[in-house]
């Protein structure tokens, strides 16, 4: 009997290992019909994907999954891509709070909800929370140009707080959950992180900009609020650090608002500190943290935008009632504002520029009478209306500068 078992046992052995000998020449050969790609070829071809395209290509095998996460691939891919016009879409308002806060968007169970996972990630049971107020959620969307048209996308995340700021694939965003708090959100990797409290204000006396520090390589949050007695403040955080620490400056009398967002162009912060006819602007150096006064060729008025555009600083300014003007600067130490175009159409004082596109260097604007869209092509130059969605109508402090990245804190 145990001799019988035994042999059993043997030739049981024996055909697993038959089998699974048998699969490996299977694979084997099916390895030998599949051409050999080098891997600097693969990661050219996986390069010049979008990124919905990369996310599936990170699950056709490992290989692939490393060279798309590998630190040289993430800033490759963002030198490489498009700035595009990230903004949030309402949802249908919810019944109570339990829906707020677990809402997705009608026939589609793929949001992503930052508030829901904010909550487990803090270990908050969704049913304990305080009786507040809560706003209806809204969807995070964006815009992409190309062939005269705009695409509308959706990146199936919703949220409750407004975007506040944009940097290399970043958002920041309000935590609607914690009063005054903030979140750090890739929305392409859905990564998310909220950030410590810092100074608590109305959202009209306040101002929030993200940038990079070439030097040491970290992301900051800039914070530039205005308190009871009418006087500015700075704080800033470095996302590494995660710690909030008071600024010198800016001097008294250099702003007189905070209404413009900052943009982010040659390694600074730059503010316009008044609502109209401001004949400078404020730049902060994210390296030194020090503020200064930069001229600008002409006043700025308020259809005038200051713009990031392939490096560059670009100041856009309303000549008269049919012209408008564009102005580069490539870097506040020993540059000046070159004009390097005049836009000439009629009625042209209500058109806002909105976003400077990074491959073709193209701007696009927004007509503040309908909240149409236009691009001024470079090359053509001419400037078109853009075809859009007709439901699709925002001002132009919904959007904000964006690119679709891989980038992490």
């Amino acid at each position: 009997m145990e001799k019988s078992m035994g042999s059993k046992g043997k030739n049981l052995a024996r055909l697993v290992e038959e089998k699974a000998c048998s699969k490996r020449l299977q694979q084997e050969e099916e390895q030998r019909r599949i051409p050999y790609l080098p891997k600097d070829c693969i990661t050219n071809i996986l390069l010049c994907l979008p990124h919905k395209s990369l996310l599936r290509s990170m699950l056709v095998c490992k290989s692939w999954r490393d060279i798309i996460k590998s630190l040289n691939f993430v800033h490759a891919h963002l030198h490489r891509s498009d700035t595009i016009l990230i903004f949030l879409s309402r949802l249908p308002a919810p019944h109570n709070i339990y829906s707020v806060l677990t809402s997705r968007p009608p026939d589609n169970p793929n949001y992503f909800s930052i508030d829901t996972n904010y909550l487990q990630s803090q270990n908050i049971p969704i049913l304990t929370q305080p009786a507040i107020h809560y706003p209806r959620k809204s969807c995070v969307k964006f815009m992409e140009f190309s062939n005269g048209k705009c695409e509308e996308r959706d990146y199936k995340i919703s949220c409750l707080g407004k975007i506040r700021a944009t940097c290399d694939g970043l958002i920041l965003l309000e935590n609607r959950i914690k009063k005054g708090g903030l979140i750090v959100l890739n929305p392409v990797t859905r990564k998310l992180d909220p950030l410590p409290l810092g100074t608590l204000c109305p959202p009209h006396n306040e101002s929030y900009g993200f940038a990079l520090s070439e030097v040491s390589g970290v992301y900051k949050v800039v914070h530039l609020f205005r308190d009871e007695l009418n006087y500015f403040h700075c704080e800033i955080l470095s996302l590494g650090t995660r710690v909030w620490r008071p600024l010198d400056g800016p001097e008294p009398g250099l702003f007189g608002w905070l209404g413009y967002r900052p943009v982010f162009a040659i390694g600074y912060l730059h503010w316009v500190p008044f609502v109209d006819h401001s004949d400078y602007i404020v730049s902060m150096e994210m390296d030194s943290e020090k503020f200064h006064k930069v001229a600008l060729p002409t006043s700025c008025r308020t259809h005038d935008r200051i713009l990031e555009i392939r490096g560059s600083l670009c100041f856009i300014a309303h000549e008269e009632m049919t012209q408008i003007n564009i102005w580069m600067l490539e870097g506040l130490s020993g540059h000046a504002w070159k004009q390097t175009c005049s836009i000439t159409m009629g009625c042209t004082f209500d058109m806002v520029p909105l976003l400077g596109l990074k491959m073709s260097g193209d701007i696009i604007f927004e007509r503040d009478e309908d909240y149409s869209l236009y691009r001024y092509h470079f090359e053509l130059k001419e400037i078109r209306r853009i075809e859009v969605q007709e439901n699709l109508a925002l001002s132009s402090n919904s959007y904000f500068a964006h690119v679709n990245s891989f980038i992490s804190w």
